[in-house]
C-alpha cells in the first residue's frame, strides 16, 4: 500500500501523502505500480471524452480539453519533462551543458514545438477514437505511457548526475516486472481495435520499442536517466499508442 500511495502522490495531484522517507527500494516499488495509476487516469480521460461528447461539445475540442485535464491531474510534469528533454536533445555541447539547459526552467523553441505536437496529436487521436466509441483504446493509451516508464527504469540503466528522482528510480525494475507489464499491455491491446485484433498489440509493441530507443539515446546524450526523460517517455508513448489505435477508425 505504501508503494501505491507513493505512486499516486508522485504521478497525480490527488491529496494522498506518500511515506515520509523514500529509498530506492520503495521508489522502485512505486514505479512498478505506475501502470495502475495510468489506467485510472486513462479511465478518467475516456470518461471525460464520453461526457464532453454527450454534452454536445465538438469532438476535437473535447479531445483538447481532455489532454488539458490529464495535464492538470498530473501537474503538467510530463509535458514539462517532454519540453526539457527535447530542448536538451536540441542543444549543442557536452552532456553537462545539455543537462543545464534541461534544468533552466524555461522552454526553448524545440520544447515549445514538442509540446504543440504532443498536445495536438493526442487531442486529435482521442477525438478520432471517441468518434467511434473506442473508449478502452483511450484508457489503454494513457496506461501504456506508464508501462513505458517501468521499462525505462529497467535494471542496468544509470541515473544522470545530480538527477534526484532519476537516482531513486533508474535501474530499479527487474526484467520480470518489465516483461509482466508488457504482456498485460499487449493482452489488453487485443481489445483496443475490435475489427483487427492484431493491430492493437502491434501498436503497443511499436510504441514501447520506439520509446525504449529514445530512452537509450537520451541516456547516452545526458549520461543517464532523469525525471525529465521519464516525463518525455510518458507523453511520447501516449501519443504513439493513441495514433496507432486510431488507424482503423
Amino acid at each position: 500500500m505504501n508503494a501505491v500511495r507513493l505512486a499516486v502522490s508522485w504521478l497525480t495531484v490527488a491529496p494522498i501523502a506518500g511515506p515520509s522517507t523514500v529509498d530506492r527500494r520503495g521508489a522502485g516499488r512505486a514505479i512498478a505500480v505506475a501502470p495502475l495509476v495510468g489506467l485510472v487516469l486513462g479511465v478518467i480521460a475516456a470518461a471525460a471524452m464520453w461526457g464532453l461528447g454527450r454534452g454536445g461539445l465538438d469532438i476535437l475540442l473535447a479531445g483538447l480539453l481532455t489532454v488539458g485535464l490529464l495535464a492538470l491531474l498530473t501537474r503538467g510534469m510530463h509535458l514539462d519533462g517532454l519540453a526539457d528533454t527535447v530542448d536538451g536533445l536540441g542543444s549543442y555541447g557536452p552532456p553537462e551543458r545539455a543537462r543545464q539547459i534541461m534544468k533552466s526552467g524555461g522552454a526553448g523553441p524545440f520544447g515549445v514545438a514538442a509540446l504543440i505536437f504532443a498536445i495536438g496529436i493526442q487531442a486529435a487521436a482521442f477525438a478520432a477514437l471517441a468518434g467511434h466509441g473506442r473508449w478502452w483504446a483511450i484508457a489503454l493509451a494513457v496506461a501504456v505511457g506508464r508501462v513505458a516508464v517501468v521499462a525505462a527504469c529497467h535494471t542496468g540503466v544509470p541515473a544522470a548526475p545530480e538527477a534526484g528522482f532519476g537516482a531513486l528510480v533508474a535501474g530499479t525494475q527487474r526484467p520480470v516486472v518489465v516483461a509482466g507489464w508488457a504482456v498485460v499491455a499487449l493482452a489488453g491491446a487485443c481489445f483496443a481495435v475490435p475489427a483487427t485484433l492484431w493491430l492493437g498489440p502491434l501498436v503497443v509493441a511499436i510504441a514501447l520499442a520506439a520509446t525504449m530507443f529514445i530512452v537509450r539515446h537520451c541516456v547516452r546524450r545526458f549520461d543517464g536517466l532523469s525525471g525529465d526523460i521519464l516525463g518525455a517517455v510518458v507523453e511520447i508513448t501516449v501519443s504513439l499508442a493513441a495514433v496507432g489505435f486510431s488507424l482503423m477508425v
